[in-house]
């Protein structure tokens, strides 16, 4: 029986108060909360965009948003193969959280606003609105990024282009599976991928034969499996097949032009680590029919825009995983405290934060660079960077993440292992761009054939890097000990890992000493281009102010 005192006492059964606790990341603007972003919106030509992310930086911070994220991925997409009566549609369907995320992109331009408006800062206005939703969520993205990058490749066609260019790059969301005729706009998707080749695109299997004539722009018929086809609910896809001339790039769509359902029928969905939101299929084509784009056996040539374009989009993803991550980080460490100091301000914690926080300010630079590489592709300097910029940064960039995403997650401690905080998808989501669109030996095989063919891209890349020539002695020494390995090629596909990491390396170097902030770059120099830094994360030499990088990093959300 309980006493008369235990049974008033204001404290009975209570076991404990929530405090020490920070409060969650939410209800801020992303855009005016990221320092680095702002700066390079200004520095790479999208000044005049400012308010229009502003905006976007608003909406995609509040809380109501951010919760479509973790809806969108708590509700996988269903595979629906055919009606109740037996009728073959071939059907996913999503939650609405995920229809939400792709209406806000659409509405917003992230997939079409450089080809319906491509003034200067075209392309680094886009970048960093896809760059503030990928925080929010990721898996969307993959139908958004193709959509966006399939422009190049279906003007090849013109007669096409007229057609499906106004639809695609409409900024109406029309999720309806419908016939082309009958939609306010459209999304596209790719299939290349087969279970026999991989990577290896020329040993595709999928056979393409013409209807009647033969050609560019004409109707061919396809008879093939595709082990990996992202976003099967896209109205059309750019697909490789083997015609008679040779590997061919087509246009297929989900309908035909009667309003016939075209026979891409989905086998089944992959059941992912990460990504989750977006639906990746298995599909065959059982004489699907789509027009060819280009000339007959030319699909690389035709598609190979296609797939720049989704590889820079790689490098955008990693780097806002890696804001994220960093945004996350710093603001439990700043309102946590342990053995009687917050977590930020004692020296260890701060050598890891600042190391997260500068390979984030290298990612971003990277990323915005090329950015403005693609908004000055009529000057071929600005193209040949591009062309070997987005091999290496994609290999570089999206190779970092994964163990970024997990040293974050440590900063946290226990609780960035439970599934109700961002971190445990964020980290699933960490190693899907490092091997999409071309894992990191691709990469590299494609900077070895970038130099190869084109060494004045090669040339382009140091003419870059050496605008820095002079203002750091620790980059000016770490350049020509690259170049002068450069000149040795023998066993040079066996470096090529080396090789690429130390030209990402000089290329981010570069970049951050010019750009004037030098907390940033002596340190980030400092800690990686010498033997006195460390190869983990929170290993940099004691020659920084950590505590000012950080306070940079940190969204300022008071609690």
């Amino acid at each position: 029986m309980s006493s008369s005192n235990e049974t008033h006492n204001p404290y009975f059964a209570t076991t404990h108060v929530v405090e020490n606790q920070p409060v969650e990341l939410e209800n801020l603007n992303l855009f005016e909360q990221d320092n680095a972003l702002k700066e390079a919106v200004e520095r790479e030509g999208a000044g005049w965009a400012r308010d229009e992310i502003s905006a976007f930086g608003q909406k995609v911070g509040q809380a109501s948003y951010i919760e479509l994220g973790f809806q969108a991925n708590e509700n996988k997409p269903v595979l629906h193969i055919q009606d109740r009566f037996g009728h073959r549609i071939d059907l996913v369907k999503f939650h609405p959280a995920y229809h939400q995320l792709m209406r806000t992109s659409i509405e917003n331009g992230l997939h079409s606003s450089p080809w319906t408006d491509p003034k200067p800062g075209a392309h680094v206005a886009r970048t960093a609105k896809c760059y503030l939703q990928s925080q929010i969520e990721a898996g969307h993205g993959c139908p958004i990024t193709m959509t966006f990058a399939s422009i190049p490749s279906i003007r090849r066609q013109p007669e096409l282009a007229k057609i499906w260019e106004p639809l695609i790059t409409s900024r109406q969301y029309d999720e309806r599976n419908l016939p082309i005729s009958q939609k306010t706009g459209l999304t596209i998707g790719m299939a290349m991928t087969e279970k026999q080749g991989g990577s290896d695109v020329r040993a595709n299997s999928t056979k393409a034969h013409p209807v009647g004539q033969p050609g560019a722009g004409e109707l061919y018929e396809l008879i093939g499996h595709k082990y990996f086809v992202s976003a099967p609910m896209c109205d059309a896809f750019l697909v490789l097949a083997q015609a008679p001339g040779g590997l061919s790039c087509f246009l297929v769509p989900r309908w035909n032009s009667d309003g016939s359902k075209n026979p891409l029928q989905v086998l089944r969905l992959k059941d992912k680590m990460g990504n989750v939101s977006n639906a990746s299929s298995e599909t065959e084509l059982r004489g699907a029919l789509g027009w060819m784009i280009g000339e007959e056996g030319q699909g690389v040539r035709t598609i190979i825009e296609m797939v720049s374009l989704t590889r820079f989009d790689c490098m955008m993803g990693s780097s806002s995983g890696q804001r994220l991550a960093v945004a996350h980080a710093t603001h439990h460490c700043h309102h946590r405290s342990a053995f009687g100091n917050k977590l930020d301000q004692q020296p260890l914690m701060q050598n890891v934060l600042a190391d997260l926080a500068l390979e984030q300010e290298g990612s971003l630079a990277f990323t915005m660079r090329m950015a403005r590489a693609l908004d000055n592709q009529q000057d071929e300097s600005e193209q040949l960077l591009m062309r070997l910029g987005t091999a290496v940064g994609k290999y570089w960039i999206c190779k970092r993440t994964p163990n970024h995403a997990y040293e974050a997650m440590e900063c946290i401690g226990g609780s960035g292992v439970m599934e109700n905080s961002i971190f445990p998808r964020m980290f699933r989501e960490s190693p899907v761009n490092a091997i999409w669109e071309g894992s990191g030996n691709v990469q590299c095989l494609d900077l070895l054939r970038v130099m190869a063919k084109t060494p004045a891209a090669v040339d382009v890349f140091f003419n870059e890097i050496d605008k820095a020539k002079g203002e750091n002695s620790t980059l000016d020494q770490y350049v020509l000990s690259l170049k002068k390995e450069l000149t040795n090629l023998n066993n040079i596909e066996y470096r090529a890992r080396n090789v690429i990491d130390r030209l990402a390396l000089a290329f981010q170097s570069s970049l951050l000493v010019r750009n004037g902030n030098h907390a940033i770059s002596d340190l980030f120099c400092a800690s990686r281009l010498t033997d006195n830094g460390g190869h983990n994360i929170g290993t940099m030499p004691a020659s920084g102010d950590c505590a000012a990088i950080i306070d940079r990093a940190r969204p300022k959300l008071e609690v």
